[in-house]
């Protein structure tokens, strides 16, 4: 096969692509242990942002490397499919709002949508290389989906783990639908603090707050009770200005002294603390804000307008009335909703929960049985649970999710589960089977669907099919590894950890690998900044593999800066490997393939480097390290075998008649070894160059279609050869020495010298004379004092 003078590092990759799916590569089953993996199905409503090629490359090097270490790999592909971001892409598409369409045909209009996209968006995951097994493939929100949903919703509401009250809940005006803790976003946003003139008993008091537009929703004045100042006050009521009614004035630990003057409005509901208070003092509800961020009729005059316009209203009318004694520019964090940036308000509606706040202890001890790398990001989880203060709402306000399977009987309101067997259902369209036990057969339909995170949160058991194949599904749970961003470890992790443990209790995987950010300059991109990095024009303009050599850069959970630098020192590697495979190939012509009776030193000093070279990857891959891998690896590569080895190599291979067909022999072999065991080891990160050289030589002597399912390589223990590594060593130390003596007096490498050694070394040196003399150029070798001299 005619070698081209360049790799094409852009069509390379595409030829393979097509062929790996063509033959199956990613179906093939491996003899050994199931490793299965827990992979992110990103949402179809974008497309791949730099992050994802990040942290997707990282977890395929780990998936091919136990691919080939024999296992059987189960690595499937899902597309996160229902909720909100797809119903705004199909009302951008198709210039449509849900609200003013009927369901059913809206959720057709998006599995319409989804469907014609799906090929596009999953195509550049194929580009980079992930090696998914993407006929196994699942959407979040296809029928298997939908009934491992609705069927967990039942076994959890079955024990009495899911609860429907209507309550406080967490409230994104602009998206109208409730949202879980899990989903908010703190920004530090620039406000005022308002201290505003109540007065108690006719006497003027000042309160301060940040939201005087939840005046009319002032239901108590709260003061610490160690508080001299208002101490005298408790049990009183104080006038809520402009609204004109009282309300009492109570004692809590929570109020701060510290804070404004130490007097605050508990109103419903502005904050958590606000949520609190109103449960603990059992304080009347007075909701200003409807669920579309207007105000209602308890706001009075300010009824109809936005919640920013009441709040200029409200200031205006303070100062009119000389109630406003200062405003002071304040910093503070907001909750606002992570999918619009909404600031969050907390509204009373029925919603669906699932009990987390009484299980807190439990769910920290869990993850202690699973491995997670790096190690400190389960600090991250355990905080997270820590704090929360809130059970995870579930319920969701929207038009395209998963279905809650019940009905509420129209006589006495009881609810009715869909039957096992009937899944999945739509309440809307179906209806239940049998009567209500109350003899009614009149139902309601729950409109609500179901959050995406309770969808995603079984993606375990989507991907092993835990309604239709159980016992499959007990064999494989927990699944072997989950891989995903820190970002979402409050959420995704979570979440599945919650899910596992309610429904089996036991930990969803085995291990877990987190990675970092990417940013730029030291910046998280964003649309909003402009400093975003398109991967797929990177990919056309680089290849996918300097990205992917670019990402095993980094350390698993370690953010990491773009750097095209970084991926222009990818395509130099990918060039010197081509180049390189090259040379070793034109060099093995006549070879047979058979070791022979006896390798030349040299042979078994670079043999019994890259043993040690396998033993540490392959501990490394174990142990997730791949960045430690590709750094061994590069080195290897470019210093250990190119800059020394084969050059030391060429005169054996050059004049055969001179040095004898044994050691030629003996340098063939360790070349075809050599570099079989070096593309192994690099097809991890570099999965195309490795296969187009396997393919263009290896491929009819080893048998297997593919690199990517031939054995990872194993160390020889007829390689370790003490001695020889040791005279290896300081051949190549000495032949370092030489080189930048040439270099000290700018004289070409081919410059012939006279060297002289001290006896120690050249008694170590002296079966390997015939390569020092060669790689050095030195005509003549003496004993005595160090020493080199050109001739």
């Amino acid at each position: 096969m005619e070698w081209p003078k360049f790799y094409d590092k852009i069509n390379v990759p595409k030829k393979w692509v097509k062929q790996w799916e063509k033959e199956g590569i990613y179906n093939i089953k491996g003899k050994g242990k199931t490793f299965s993996i827990d992979t992110p199905p990103p949402t179809v409503s974008g497309s791949m942002h730099v992050g994802h090629a990040f942290s997707y490359a990282q977890g395929d090097f780990i998936a091919r490397y136990h691919r080939m270490n024999g296992e059987n790999l189960f690595y499937p592909f899902g597309t996160d499919d229902n909720g909100l971001p797809t119903e705004r892409l199909v009302e951008k598409i198709k210039n449509v709002k849900s609200i003013k369409m009927d369901r059913k045909e809206f959720r057709e209009l998006c599995l319409k949508v989804i469907n014609e996209l799906k090929e596009g968006f999953i195509q550049p995951w194929k580009d980079l290389g992930i090696s998914c097994n993407f006929e196994d493939s699942y959407s979040t929100i296809d029928k298997n989906s939908q009934k491992t949903s609705q069927l967990s919703f039942i076994d959890l509401y079955n024990k009495g783990k899911i609860y429907y009250e209507d309550a406080p809940v967490s409230w994104c005006p602009n998206c109208q639908t409730a949202i879980a803790q899990a989903e908010f976003e703190d920004l530090e946003m620039s406000s005022f603090m308002n201290e505003i003139i109540f007065k108690v008993g006719g006497k003027e008091v000042i309160i301060s707050t940040s939201r005087p537009e939840l005046l009319g929703a002032c239901v108590a004045v709260i003061v610490n009770p160690s508080d001299n100042r208002y101490r005298n006050m408790i049990g009183k009521y104080a006038k809520v200005p402009l609204f004109n009614y009282e309300v009492p004035i109570m004692a809590d630990e929570k109020a701060d002294p510290e804070k404004g003057t130490g007097m605050v409005m508990c109103c419903v509901w502005g904050d958590r603390t606000d949520v609190e208070w109103w449960y603990k003092h059992k304080l009347p509800i007075r909701v200003m804000i409807n669920k579309d961020g207007t105000m209602n009729e308890n706001a009075g005059k300010y009824k109809g307008l936005k919640i920013m316009e009441t709040r200029k209203e409200i200031i205006e009318d303070l100062k009119k009335g000389n109630l406003l004694v200062k405003q002071i520019p304040i910093k503070h964090h907001v909750n606002v909703h992570d999918k619009c940036r909404t600031e969050i308000e907390i509204i009373k509606a029925k919603q669906w929960f699932i009990r987390i706040l009484d299980k807190k202890e439990e769910l920290i001890k869990l993850v202690d049985k699973i491995e997670w790398h790096p190690e400190f990001m389960k600090k991250r989880y355990e905080h997270w649970v820590q704090n929360l203060n809130w059970d995870w709402c579930i319920s969701r306000q929207r038009h395209f999710g998963v279905p809650f399977p019940l009905w509420y009987c129209k006589k006495c309101e009881a609810i009715i589960l869909a039957d096992e067997k009937d899944l999945p259902v739509d309440p809307i369209n179906d209806k239940p089977k049998k009567k209500c036990s109350c003899g009614s057969n009149g139902f309601i339909p729950e409109y609500d669907v179901m959050d995406t995170w309770a969808t995603s949160s079984l993606t375990p058991q989507i991907a092993l099919d835990w309604i239709d194949d159980k016992n499959e599904f007990e064999k494989n749970f927990p699944m072997s590894l989950r891989m995903q961003a820190h970002d979402i470890i409050r959420t995704w992790a979570f979440y599945t950890i919650v899910k596992a443990f309610y429904t089996h209790r036991k930990h969803p995987w085995e291990n877990i690998m987190i990675s970092g950010f990417v940013t730029l300059s030291g910046e998280k991109m964003s649309k909003s900044k402009g400093n975003v990095v398109d991967p797929i024009l990177v990919m056309q303009h680089h290849g996918p593999e300097p990205l992917r050599f670019w990402a095993a850069g980094s350390k698993l959970g370690e953010d990491m800066d773009y750097s095209e630098k970084d991926l222009i020192t990818g395509e130099k590697l990918l060039t010197k490997l081509w180049n390189a495979s090259n040379f070793c190939i034109i060099n093995m012509k006549g070879f047979d393939g058979k070791k022979p009776k006896k390798l030349e030193i040299m042979d078994l000093w670079l043999l019994g480097k890259l043993n040690r070279l396998i033993k540490d990857c392959t501990e490394y891959f174990e142990d997730y390290e791949y960045s430690k891998a590709k750094s061994e690896l590069e080195n290897f590569f470019w210093h250990t075998f190119c800059d020394n080895y084969l050059e030391i190599v060429k005169d054996r291979l050059y004049n055969e008649a001179k040095r004898g067909k044994d050691g030629k022999l003996s340098a063939q072999f360790t070349l075809y070894s050599s570099l079989l065991r070096m593309l192994k080891l690099l097809s991890p990160i570099l999965p195309f160059i490795t296969e187009e050289v396997y393919h263009r030589y290896f491929k009819d002597k080893e048998k297997e279609k593919s690199i990517h399912i031939s054995q990872w390589p194993q160390s020889e223990k007829s390689f370790d050869d003490k001695k020889a590594i040791e005279a290896g060593d300081l051949l190549v130390k000495t032949l370092t020495e030489v080189r930048q003596f040439k270099a000290q007096n700018k004289r070409p490498l081919t410059a012939e010298v006279s060297i002289t050694l001290d006896k120690k070394d050249y008694n170590l040196l002296k079966d390997v004379i015939e390569d020092f003399k060669a790689a050095t150029r030195a005509k003549e070798i003496k004993t005595g004092k160090f020493n080199m001299v050109f001739t």
